[in-house]
């Protein structure tokens, strides 16, 4: 049996990404295939960040290989490229941000803020560019989960440099005022803030960003929908019924002005006893995978409600960075790849292909 292009792509047509559940051919993936006699060399390409896989991958796709009669040496070669993605219609990509997504919640207290910081800190371990911004005008809380203390810097007079800790490029309102003093703003100056926090932000080469929004549905969501390239939103709920009943609305509200969930995650899902290890549904059971059957959103994944993710979040250290190794950790990084997954099957952003047309009266 001759080995050639066609025999190769239908072995790894039934090779099946652990991540993805696709396989490496219909997600065209499978690039530079080449034939040397026996022996087979290849790339494998993923659209999203997956430093932690990548070992995984390389060894499913050669032992695949190796199982084709009369293979010689079999060389693959995996590697992640993060590219941009389509934005509401009419609104500019940002320079330096390929993708930016909006953790949001119908209402405060369902640990958005902390979620968000984790997922952030889980992509940037699974080996992308990351940022975060802090939306939440009124109560910046960013700051004291990464740890970040001081002012951002200028160098030009006119634009700031994002603070960094823990890998992660940040900018909060919270590193311009002193912490206990409140924001007696009304609506008009708070978006803004927040679109000078977002344009003025010197971003480096931002695979995501990441938008920790306020709760609610009100000027600052209105104002990134209409003039900010937001790639996709991710809500935030608990199991309960009145954190559903907001969830619902701000759901409604991104899908109305055309933004596409990209899933729901449900915090503290679930309750384990610290002393007797008794497991036990505070906030009620199965609400968030009800929602997203109710609205045909993808249930991205549920998070515990435990002591560990509130002290480290508090210390300066979230979850991801405190514990990387760690269960919750683990679920974190589990919740951001399937995030990264589905802003990756969104359709790619073409207005850089497209030439610019000028029209002169000559």
């Amino acid at each position: 049996m001759s080995i050639t292009a066609e025999v190769i792509k239908n072995t790894l047509s039934q090779v099946i990404d652990p991540n993805t559940q696709k396989d490496f051919i219909s997600t065209k993936s499978a690039k530079n295939i080449q034939i040397d006699g026996a022996d087979i060399s290849l790339d494998i390409e993923l659209a999203y960040p997956a430093k932690s896989q990548l070992d995984l991958i390389r060894k499913m796709v050669i032992a695949a290989l190796r199982a084709i009669p009369g293979v010689g040496n079999v060389s693959v070669n995996v590697s992640v490229k993060i590219v941009a993605h389509a934005v509401q219609r009419g609104i500019k990509l940002m320079p330096n941000v390929k993708n930016i997504i909006a953790v949001a919640s119908g209402k405060g207290g369902v640990g958005k803020s902390t979620t968000a910081v984790n997922l952030a800190l889980a992509l940037a371990a699974e080996g992308a560019a990351v940022g975060i911004l802090d939306a939440d005008i009124y109560g910046p809380s960013q700051p004291m989960m990464m740890g970040i203390n001081g002012r951002p810097e200028t160098v030009d007079g006119k634009t700031m440099e994002p603070l960094e800790n823990h890998g992660l490029q940040v900018s909060s309102i919270g590193f311009m005022i002193d912490p206990d003093e409140p924001m007696v703003w009304r609506g008009p100056i708070v978006t803004q803030a927040l679109q000078q926090l977002l344009e003025q932000t010197n971003w480096r080469d931002l695979d995501y960003l990441i938008v920790d929004m306020p709760p609610g549905t009100g000027d600052v969501q209105l104002t990134l929908s209409q003039k900010v390239p937001v790639t996709g939103a991710v809500i935030v709920t608990t199991p309960q019924d009145i954190a559903l009943l907001d969830a619902r609305k701000g759901l409604k509200m991104f899908e109305k002005v055309g933004i596409p969930i990209l899933g729901i995650v449900e915090n503290m899902s679930i309750h384990i006893c610290s002393n007797c290890g008794h497991a036990e549904h505070i906030f009620g059971q199965g609400g968030g995978q009800k929602m997203c059957a109710d609205y045909g959103v993808d249930f991205l994944g549920g998070l515990p409600l435990t002591m560990a993710i509130r002290e480290q979040a508090d210390s300066g250290r979230p979850t991801v960075v405190a514990d990387p190794d760690g269960q919750i950790a683990g679920l974190y990084k589990e919740i951001a790849r399937k995030l990264a997954i589905k802003v990756a099957e969104k359709a790619k952003d073409m207005t850089s292909k497209f030439p610019t047309i000028s029209i002169q009266n000559t």
